[in-house]
């Protein structure tokens, strides 16, 4: 249980090859924290159903708070692949770019 007055974690996003970094807050979606570090990512609808943000995750674990977030069912099963719009980081991450 989390205590009311503690901060969400904060982990580190690395976008790959290009090594730039950004802070990676556990209660908003990777697409937000990345638009907070002015690293504009391709977005279009923000809800994950247009793809549009769909990026490669290298490394580290996300979580969706939405049933379906737009994933290909062998993409959601794969784990290889992250709709920064709608995921929300558990852990530090590695995207392509």
């Amino acid at each position: 249980m989390q205590d009311e007055g503690a901060q969400p974690p904060v982990y580190q996003a690395m976008l790959s090859p290009s090594g730039r970094r950004f802070a990676a807050r556990a209660d908003q979606p990777l697409l937000q924290s990345a638009a907070q570090a002015a690293f504009a990512l391709a977005s279009s609808c923000r809800n994950g159903t247009c793809r549009a943000c769909l990026r490669p995750l290298h490394a580290g674990q996300v979580n969706y708070r939405i049933p379906w977030p737009g994933l290909l069912p062998e993409e959601k099963a794969s784990g290889a692949w992250v709709l920064p719009c709608v995921a929300y980081p558990e852990s530090d991450v590695m995207l392509g770019d």
